[in-house]
């Protein structure tokens, strides 16, 4: 059904050359043998310039210019988030595969018009998740899909990261509903991935969500409250407005036979871990700790390694984009419980 490259190395093209794409080029050469850089796009010229010169290879302004003069297998969106469902549409129609930074989309309506469109096409629609992939993260999910925390009655996420007005102010598209998004959308994306992937499936969401700081249009700082299907309660709490500097994102949960709190300034850190049994691993947990600068983590080449596998036709998509819907689809439902002052239930449409 899809198209499968074989004998030859998968060519990607790379577009926007912003402050995500260095994860997108560092691990397309990490993934040299199987990989290749073919084109990249950008809208700004000296930065355009500066990526041909960099990875020597054709840069184009307009990206429909790209797709019709380049043999692209993969498209790597590193755009502002409201042009991904325009952009991902462009390239199912030629053809070509769409790996898509996150959030997937902006708008819940949008984020469906790339599922059909992709189908339509018989091309993959890959959402990068790469917070999934680290030593932290991985352990944790090991934990919660054997069942060690019993029942999960209680689940924390917290996001205390800052973001200064320059950094706002440094695109026109920054802090905008529609291109970018709020502390939520932007930001804790990765961190509302976590809701559904570890804990299961939500039953209802209540937001606030207040622009107390920063002159954008959207958030800076939020709280949810969760009900999960399973019974279990949480709450994620975010801010973009931590003095001096990004001080957390951590997530705790609580359970019948298990309590773990996984810190640090971006999950890194397993802090505490406790459960009625023992496993082996349970040895390794001081192994998965490790030091970042970046709340990005080191996800991505591992991520890029199961797009490789993917593109060769010899697995399935860790995150596809029926998966990018699913924390789409909360984000949705957070700002539509802010902005009306009412919980809302899920699913959002059936």
């Amino acid at each position: 059904m899809y198209p499968v490259v074989q004998d030859r190395r998968i060519r990607v093209g790379i577009v926007g050359c912003g402050r995500i794409s260095k994860n997108h080029f560092g691990s397309v050469d990490q993934h040299a043998d199987d990989m290749e850089l073919a084109a990249v796009c950008d809208i700004d010229a000296a930065t355009l310039q500066a990526h041909r010169e960099r990875y020597r290879v054709p840069g184009y302004v307009r990206m429909e210019d790209m797709l019709k003069s380049e043999k692209l297998d993969l498209v790597a969106l590193c755009t502002p988030s409201g042009l991904h469902p325009d952009q991902a549409i462009m390239a199912a129609g030629y053809g070509v595969n769409v790996m898509t930074e996150k959030p997937m989309a902006t708008r819940w309506q949008d984020g469906l018009r790339m599922v059909k469109a992709c189908d339509q096409a018989a091309v993959r629609l890959l959402v990068v998740k790469q917070n999934r992939r680290n030593t932290t993260l991985q352990l944790l999910k090991r934990a919660v899909q054997e069942k060690r925390f019993g029942k999960i009655y209680m689940v924390n996420i917290n996001v205390f990261w800052t973001r200064p007005q320059e950094y706002y102010d440094s695109a026109a598209w920054r802090g905008t509903w529609e291109l970018d998004g709020g502390a939520f959308m932007n930001q804790a994306s990765h961190y509302v991935d976590l809701i559904d992937w570890l804990i299961g499936p939500v039953e209802s969401v209540q937001a606030m969500t207040g622009t107390l700081a920063r002159n954008i249009q959207v958030e800076d700082t939020g709280v949810l409250n969760i009900r999960w299907r399973s019974g279990a309660l949480g709450s994620m709490n975010v801010t973009m407005l931590t003095y001096p500097k990004n001080l957390e994102g951590s997530i705790t949960i609580l359970g019948e036979k298990g309590t773990v709190r996984v810190g640090g300034v971006a999950v890194n850190e397993i802090q505490h871990w406790e459960f009625a049994d023992r496993k082996d691993y349970d040895e390794k947990v001081k192994a998965a700790n490790y030091e970042t600068t970046s709340v990005y983590g080191f996800g991505h080449p591992l991520y890029y390694r199961n797009v490789v596998e993917v593109l060769r036709g010899q697995t399935e998509p860790e995150t596809d984009g029926r998966e990018g819907l699913r924390s789409l689809e909360l984000l949705i439902a957070a700002y539509l419980s802010a902005r009306d002052g009412r919980m809302i239930s899920l699913p959002l449409e059936y």
